[in-house]
């Protein structure tokens, strides 16, 4: 069977990917064009959603310094959480506010994956999260036209 034969977009091919030994001696995917390929679930430890808050796709998340004390007390036993380099990407991207969605376009990530990093964050007071102001709090369209109406009169 050729290296090509019954693989679709996707599959690895003999002439762009194969195995790649790591440094540790083990084999894992290498492309040539994109790098090492890790899988989404990888990165979030084998969890496909967050069980806290629902991130909406508009929420516009915005990173936070760490609390004060961390750096100040050495003595304290560190937290055994260590982010990843995904979860420090998000926190330089956030240093203006962005959505959740241009977050997941910006890493080029699913945004299924962006909403568990994002929760790991949001879990150790990293992030704030300003959610899109229901629709309910928007002036009705009276008010809109009286307004209108009242500046035209001007």
């Amino acid at each position: 069977m050729d290296a090509t034969e019954g693989s679709g977009p996707g599959w690895p091919h003999r002439h762009d990917a194969g195995a790649a030994v790591g440094a540790a001696g083990g084999t894992g995917w290498f492309d040539d064009a994109a790098g090492p390929v890790v899988r989404p679930y990888a990165l979030t430890g084998g969890r496909t959603h967050y069980d806290g808050v629902e991130f909406d796709l508009v929420a516009l998340i915005e990173a936070l310094d760490p609390p004060e004390g961390a750096d100040r007390h050495p003595a304290l036993p560190a937290s055994p959480w260590s982010p990843e380099p995904e979860h420090d990407m998000i926190l330089e991207l956030c240093r203006t506010p962005l959505s959740v969605v241009e977050i997941a376009s910006d890493l080029e990530l699913p945004l299924g994956v962006v909403r568990v990093l994002l929760g790991d964050l949001l879990d150790r007071s990293l992030i704030q999260v300003r959610r899109p102001a229901p629709v309910a709090q928007f002036p009705s369209e009276r008010v809109l036209k009286e307004v209108i109406d009242g500046i035209r009169a001007l």
